[in-house]
This record gives C-alpha cells, structure tokens and sequence, in this order.
C-alpha cells in the first residue's frame, strides 16, 4: 500500500469515508462487508462490544448531504425527516490498521429500510461513511457496553441476530478462563454456526422457524440464571415504557469502570426491546440479580422499521 500522510484530525471520534473492498456471506443471515480507505489505520478499537453507526447513501441523498462535523447529530435532526441520510448502528468486527481494514458483519433479511435495501445491493467499491472512535480517543471505551466488575464468576450473554457481532467479539477478547452461558437466537439454525467456539462457554443457539420471537430466549435464560446466581433476594425494577423511551442502561462509574467490585454473575442483553425488557425483569425481580450487574441494551423494536 502507498504511504499516505498522517492526518492532522486528531478529535476521539468522527466519520470515515471508506469503501467496500470485499463481502462475504458467513452463514445464512449474516453478511462481512470489509471496508477500506486511506485513513483507516486511524480507526479506534476499543474492543469487545463497540458500537459504530453506519450512514447509508440513498437514492434521493448522498452520502455528501450528512452533516460530519462534532455538532453532526443535532444539524442531522434539525432537517426535514426526507433531507436526513439513514444511518444505523453496528459493532467493530475487526479492525486491521496496517492495511487499513475494517469488518463489520451485518444481518442480511428482506428490505425493510435504507439499511437492508443497501445490505441486499452492495458491491465492492461502494461508499459509506462510519462515525467510529479513532486512535486518539486516548483509552476511553468510546461505545463499550460491556463493562463487567472486575471479578466475575459466570458471564450470561443474550441477544438476537442483531446482538450475536458484539457477542461474537465479546467471546473472541475474553480470556480463556472466563465461564458462562450465551443464549442466542437466529433466523436459520445454520446461523448458529456464526458465534466463535470459546472453552469456556456452553451455548444455546437456535433459529426461530416458526416459532414466536424469543421464546428461545426467555426459556432458556429462565432455565439457567437462577443456577448462575444461586443466592439472590430479588429487587425492584423501574419499569419502562419501551414505546416511548429509551430500553438502555449500562452500569458503570463516571470513569467508566464496571459500577461493582465484583459479582457473581454479570448479565449483557441486547436485541428487540421487548425481549430485553422482560429477561431484564426476570433477572433482577425474580432471580435477585444485582440490577448494577445487568447491562441491557434495546437494539430495536418489534413491529417498527429499522432503528437508528
């Protein structure tokens, strides 16, 4: 590769320009696009769960129409809901600065919106912009959610399709010794096959056919959490209207460590709010998991388009 002259942004995070140098289909669902560009060895890797967004050209707005400077989201939501480009949230695969490669795997389903119409078109050398932490965001876990105590005897990771890139990279940068169990649930059984082996994890994976959405989840996150914290009391859980507000909370201190010292399990959920909402509710009301020891994330909503 050429060398190309360092740049002279050094902000924590803004947007990169790149294009897609190769797609690979891994299983069924899921979909590698890997992306390249001349600044890309300043792309920041936090690591384990870090969420990037992905703004999207379409047929009435360029890529050159999204606002990318450090007051973009509110010049973004000031426009008229048809002059604002689409854009969605995604997790760092991988990242490879020497050749200035990034992955990101995505869901490939039917067209439903902006972000699964381009999925279901895109060809090597389209563009796209990601907002994504850079190498100058100086060890701040800009988009990190999964922030366990320190000391942690089992892990439960839960999700849906749209949660198993960040719980596939969340496996992949634990340590050999970590123990738990991940619960996921896919489209097609084959999907399964996505996740990275790790020692010391039992997975539940299983695809949907035709039985209801997360009925998978929540069997088996019942069957199993009391057994992973045998010794909780129960606790109060503030409900919330997942309507309406935001389904999202990860416990942590103002300098971004984990909010305890220790636990004896550490739950991270993520996917269709409605599901997150009720395992969130199970874990802390009824099996009496510390609620600062459950993060919770609600990716989206059943029943609404793609969310942001």
């Amino acid at each position: 590769m050429s060398t190309i002259a360092p740049s002279t942004d050094t902000r924590p995070m803004r947007f990169f320009r790149v294009q897609v140098a190769a797609i690979q289909n891994l299983t069924p669902s899921f979909r590698r696009f890997t992306f390249t560009g001349d600044d890309l060895d300043e792309y920041g890797d936090p690591g384990f769960d870090q969420r990037v967004k992905i703004v999207f050209p379409s047929e009435r707005l360029a890529l050159d129409e999204m606002p990318t400077g450090d007051d973009w989201y509110v010049e973004w939501r000031a426009r008229p809901e048809a002059e604002r480009p689409p854009f969605r949230t995604y997790t760092t695969r991988a990242v490879r600065p020497a050749v200035r490669e990034v992955d990101i795997d995505m869901v490939a389903h039917d067209v439903q919106g902006p972000a699964s119409a381009w999925i279901d078109r895109a060809a090597v050398g389209d563009e796209v912009l990601i907002l994504a932490p850079t190498v100058h965001a100086a060890g701040v876990p800009l988009g990190v959610d999964f922030v366990p105590p320190a000391t942690t005897e089992e892990l439960l990771l839960v999700g849906d399709e749209t949660a198993a890139p960040a719980i596939a990279v969340i496996l992949e940068q634990l340590p050999r010794t970590a123990t738990g169990i991940v619960v996921l649930e896919v489209p097609d059984d084959r999907d399964a096959a996505y996740l990275p082996p790790h020692p010391g994890f039992r997975v539940y994976a299983s695809g949907r056919g035709a039985g209801e959405r997360h009925d998978h989840l929540v069997r088996v996150v019942e069957a199993h959490a009391g057994v992973l914290c045998p010794d909780g009391r129960g606790g109060d859980v503030e409900e919330i209207d997942i309507d309406h507000d935001l389904l999202w909370e990860v416990p942590r201190t103002a300098k971004g460590g984990a909010a305890l010292k220790s636990a004896p399990l550490y739950a991270w959920i993520a996917g269709e709010a409605g599901a997150v909402k009720a395992l969130r509710r199970h874990l802390v009301r009824d099996v009496g998991v510390d609620r600062r020891a459950v993060a919770f994330m609600g990716y989206w909503r059943l029943g609404r388009a793609e969310g942001s």
